[in-house]
């Protein structure tokens, strides 16, 4: 009899062990998963002890650099196993989450950077702040810009020209913060009142605050300027909020400046990141129009379209101003007495009103061709087509790039970023 308890009570250890073991996350799996979960973690020491930290980091911006995310992520990924608490490698994962659109991944890598390091490093504050709306949205960044005036305190020979809206990754690594870094933050905050929290007391004063106060720390920044440009055009101030967006565009539009620039120039702007977001290009062209500058409008436009021929909006926009423009050109034709102008200014209103036609067209068709759903765009293309006499006509083999049957609505760079 006491042999047998004896026996019992070793096989109870046994069993203990072996819940023990699944404590390490082997209880439960299949033969398969054990292996496979074995395999994992003899991979990560070997990776360990094969490569260091900053190699895999280098690969890993090697493949964002080359838009290979995927890669980019394993990389990543394995420093992280090598160094679960590095923030700087979390930042970065979070990142290429970011870039693949996986939100969900994303945020969590960065609060697991925040509940490591709360009051260190703005960047990943300014993430979660991109990826949140609303109030939340708020807290996020206001943290992060308190981080990041901490930071300037600490080091106030940074300067505006030291700064970039949009960091290095080896910059990001050290975190240190400029002005234009404040400048751009607070945009953000003005953003949000302006849209998110348009409807809530006190969000205009709010955000023209957010606006003074980034305009502070950057004073021609374009994007803090086109902000204000659009708060003063909301509250019916045109006249000053012309002149915020005239000085706006003119730091980055070449058209606008005193000189032709060089190609050096040019190359040494693009370098600089001057030149806003596609998207907030086309609030400058709707501004332009609203403040009735069509022919800056018109540059502007143009530049997108050279840019990406694939937008239905910018389409739009461009047969819209040649409209606009048609019809001033007529009525100041109305009021000019003089007969040897008036042949000029036919051919001028032919002119507009053949682009006009032939813009909206094209928006019409590609609005078709990309399912877009902006109904009262749509309404608008058409009954300004139908005053200017219908669609044009595309002749029998001139390609059409808006509505090429072989069109595909993405880059090349998007197919390969997908292949890999």
């Amino acid at each position: 009899m006491g042999g047998q308890a004896k026996a019992k009570k070793k096989s109870k250890v046994k069993r203990k062990d072996l819940r023990s073991n699944g404590a390490s996350g082997l209880a439960g799996l299949s033969p398969q998963e054990r292996m496979k979960l074995k395999m994992q973690e003899k991979a990560k020491k070997k990776t360990a002890e094969k490569y260091t930290v900053e190699q895999l980091l280098e690969k890993t911006e090697e493949c964002m650099d080359s838009l290979e995310f995927e890669m980019a992520g394993r990389f990543c990924q394995r420093a992280l196993d090598v160094e679960p608490d590095n923030l700087f490698t979390l930042d970065l994962l979070g990142h290429i989450h970011s870039e693949r659109g996986d939100i969900t991944k994303a945020t969590e890598v960065f609060l697991r950077a925040v509940a490591l390091s709360p009051d260190e490093g703005y960047s990943k504050y300014m993430s979660l702040g991109q990826m949140n709306t609303g109030r939340e949205a708020i807290q996020y960044y206001t943290k992060g810009i308190q981080i990041l005036l901490r930071t300037l305190e600490k080091n106030p020979s940074t300067t505006v020209e030291a700064g970039a809206a949009h960091p290095s990754l080896q910059d990001t690594r050290s975190e240190n913060p400029t002005a234009t870094d404040v400048c751009v933050a607070y945009c953000s905050v003005a953003e949000i009142y302006f849209t998110d929290l348009c409807m809530e007391d006190g969000a205009g004063d709010q955000c023209r605050e957010a606006i003074e106060k980034a305009l502070s720390y950057h004073p021609d920044n374009p994007e803090a300027l086109q902000l204000m440009a659009s708060y003063l055009f909301s509250t019916e101030k045109n006249q000053e909020g012309r002149e915020y967006l005239m000085r706006s565009v003119s730091a980055w539009l070449p058209a606008l400046s005193d000189a032709p620039p060089s190609k050096q120039d040019m190359e040494d702007q693009q370098t600089e990141n001057d030149i806003p977001p596609y998207e907030s290009r086309i609030t400058t062209a709707k501004l332009l129009i609203e403040a009735e500058e069509y022919e800056t409008a018109v540059d502007v436009l143009e530049g997108l379209l050279e840019e990406d021929d694939e937008v239905v909006q910018v389409w739009y926009l461009s047969g819209w101003v040649c409209y606009l423009q048609m019809e001033r050109a007529k009525e100041e034709s109305a009021k000019e007495e003089q007969e040897e102008t008036f042949e000029g200014q036919q051919e001028e209103n032919e002119a507009l009103k053949e682009a006009a036609r032939s813009y909206l067209t094209r928006a019409k068709k590609l609005y078709g061709k990309l399912c877009c759903d902006d109904g009262p765009m749509l309404e608008h293309v058409e009954q300004l087509l139908g005053d200017l006499g219908g669609e044009t006509e595309v002749e029998e083999g001139e390609a059409d790039p808006a509505v090429d049957e072989d069109f595909v609505p993405s880059s090349d760079e998007e197919e390969d970023a997908m292949e890999h």
